[in-house]
């Protein structure tokens, strides 16, 4: 998916923001509570819908129903003053009904209407990144879980884990429980009255 610079510079900043609204400084998860504030103090941010659209945004995250994909895919490669209207976007973008009185307070602003496209796009931005790092994550655990299968039939075939035991009944592997030689010949030494070297 190719960005334009107007969302990829503002997909970090929201994203910034999402997580920082997210925890307190105990670490605990907040969002619920701070995304209610947020959408509180909506009329008292909207000055702030052209210069810093990520702090509105905020205010919408989880509040679009995405019926469309692609029509939102399209988009993120798009400028802001090349952004469509909010009302063309009826079969692509629902919102979801506590998200609508947010919505037309925002659109009294003559810039609401495009602002609501820039919300949109960057919640399905936002979406799309943690499905890929929840997918990442499952491709990381299975192939952990494949490394770990493979080194213990690695072991399996090459002597350590079989069972077999060497002189001495110690385990001829290589995994590190085998008694040290250098250990064993110092104590030796040491019995007989020679000092120990460190």
């Amino acid at each position: 998916m190719k960005l334009s610079r107007f969302f990829e510079d503002l997909m970090a900043v929201y994203k910034a923001e999402i997580d920082d609204l997210k925890s307190d400084s105990e670490g605990k998860n907040i969002l619920k509570a701070r995304l209610r504030e947020k959408a509180e103090q909506l009329p008292l941010l909207l000055p702030m819908m052209e210069s810093n659209p990520e702090m509105l945004a905020s205010a919408f995250h989880q509040g679009f129903i995405f019926l469309n994909p692609l029509a939102l895919e399209a988009l993120t490669a798009k400028e802001q003053a090349s952004l469509p209207a909010w009302k063309t976007l009826i079969a692509a973008v629902r919102l979801e009904p506590w998200a609508e009185p947010l919505a037309k307070v925002v659109q009294t602003e003559a810039a609401g209407d495009r602002f609501l496209v820039t919300a949109a796009v960057l919640e399905y931005l936002l979406r799309g990144a943690q499905s890929r790092r929840a997918g990442s994550a499952a491709d990381a655990n299975d192939d952990a879980d494949n490394d770990e299968h493979d080194e213990e039939s690695d072991d399996r075939e090459n002597g350590d884990l079989d069972g077999q035991y060497g002189r001495h009944g110690r385990d001829d592997g290589d995994d590190g429980d085998d008694y040290d030689l250098g250990e064993a010949g110092a104590d030796w030494l040491a019995e007989q009255g020679f000092d120990r070297k460190d």
